[in-house]
């Protein structure tokens, strides 16, 4: 029995191309990662002299509505 040569060339492009169809991608590169530095480190040391300054406000006041 013979093949007809088209018949095994679709048989073998449609194979190839299900194998392409379902390949995963490759491995993503890795990320860039930008550092922590000083930017970051003087907001959150201005963010706590905020909040102390905010307690002592707030002490001093109840101390001042206790003296009266």
């Amino acid at each position: 029995m013979k093949f007809p040569i088209q018949l095994l060339l679709s048989v073998f492009l449609v194979l190839i191309l299900v194998t392409l169809v379902h390949a995963q991608p490759g491995l993503p590169s890795a990320p860039s990662q930008a550092p922590i530095d000083g930017g970051l480190s003087l907001l959150a040391a201005a963010g706590g002299a905020y909040a102390i300054k905010k307690l002592r406000d707030k002490n001093k006041s109840e101390e001042e509505d206790i003296d009266l």
